[in-house]
């Protein structure tokens, strides 16, 4: 059993993490590359090294023992998060020329994105594939069934409506639905539907129902109490080359903003902080669709965690790439450099953030498996 426990979970979450942290990291290496910035190492991975070569330009390519993460570290850089400088008085002045720390800020800049720059042209680029290749599938947003005993028989939402709007957000597809819900603040909706031709409005509370999930198993879920018009009633739609390019990046853009949206929510205290999940719920959901769902499950899943990647790397944390577009940025307003203390002291106050953040999210994750094992 726990062998394939292992194959389930642990296998696709190291291919899942890799292949992201692998996109990332390239995108920092070859803008580097092509901006004439000599890039030392470039890893998958921390700790203990397991297999490693240098390549003619220098650079050392190395898998490490740890499957958690991966950095590319330039010439001159003290260490993997380019946030120290050690040893710069130790560089030839032709070493210097090709070094990340003596770039203008501009190609520091460019450099920086690249990493999630280069996560959100992956994501664009699986669901491109997807669209071109099968088409749009997508349900309409019909009520097929209204659960009993749910938020929305309360309400009065039969079968036959057609849902258009939540807390004013317009509804295209079914898929829109659950995303609405998700987010919903303080477990309130605020919908209208189209029955017989007329709008009507609903002020909802969300009741917590049983929900299976996909490993067959029951959880609690804050949910509007409908189902959908049948999985067999599709609507297909076949994409253009172009079109598929269009849908993909809005696609993208769909996932940023409701990730954005879930984000403000927290801060704001409008939605619980403990959704946030961190490397044991990938783990989990990683294994879960590869127990439960199809291939084409798999890569929609990868092209959604990259997303996620690229945007949390962009959040201005010093440590994260956010952090150093930040300080970038002002260099290239002020016209001149940040000192390399105040860079330390930020840098050491990111790292402290990142590290609680990771904590919480990590105590989350073991709650989360606690209540889907044992409740």
């Amino acid at each position: 059993m726990w062998m394939l426990n292992f194959i389930y979970y642990v296998v696709p979450f190291i291919v899942v993490l890799g292949i992201l942290v692998f996109i990332h990291e390239f995108g920092h290496f070859i803008v580097a590359r092509l901006s004439g910035v000599e890039v030392s190492a470039f890893s998958i991975g921390f700790g203990k090294e397991l297999w490693g070569r240098r390549d003619k330009y220098g650079t050392y390519w190395k898998l490490s023992a740890i499957p958690l993460g991966g950095y590319c570290q330039f010439l001159g850089d003290g260490d993997a998060s380019s946030s120290s400088n050690e040893g710069l008085e130790n560089l030839t002045e032709e070493q210097k020329k090709h070094a990340f720390a003596f770039q203008n800020p501009f190609k520091k800049l460019a450099i920086v994105l690249a990493g999630p720059g280069f996560n959100y042209l992956f994501a664009i680029l699986i669901y491109f594939v997807l669209f071109a290749a099968f088409g749009r599938f997508s349900v309409p947003p019909v009520v097929n069934e209204v659960m009993e005993g749910g938020a929305a028989q309360s309400a009065g939402i039969v079968a036959g409506d057609r849902i258009t709007n939540i807390n004013g957000h317009e509804i295209k597809e079914w898929s829109d639905i659950s995303k609405e819900v998700l987010l919903a603040a303080d477990h309130q909706v605020s919908l209208d539907v189209l029955r017989d031709g007329k709008t009507l409005h609903f002020d909802i509370a969300l009741l917590e129902m049983d929900k299976e999930q996909r490993n067959k198993t029951i959880q609690k879920q804050y949910m509007l109490g409908v189902k959908s018009v049948g999985v067999l009633e599709f609507t297909h739609e076949k994409l253009s080359v172009a079109q598929a390019f269009v849908q993909s990046c809005k696609e993208v853009w769909d996932v940023t903003a409701m990730t954005l949206r879930g984000v403000g929510q927290m801060i704001t205290g409008a939605r619980s902080s403990d959704d946030v999940g961190g490397i044991i719920r990938i783990a989990e959901m990683s294994g879960d669709i590869t127990k439960n769902e199809t291939f084409l499950d798999f890569i929609t899943f990868l092209a959604l965690l990259s997303i996620n990647l690229g945007l949390i790397n962009l959040f201005p944390i010093p440590v994260l790439d956010g952090g150093h577009v930040v300080i970038f940025v002002l260099e290239i307003l002020s016209g001149r450099q940040i000192s390399e203390k105040v860079k330390e002291y930020l840098f050491k106050a990111g790292f402290v953030l990142l590290a609680l953040l990771m904590v919480y999210a990590t105590k989350n994750d073991i709650v989360h498996l606690i209540n889907r094992f044992f409740s």
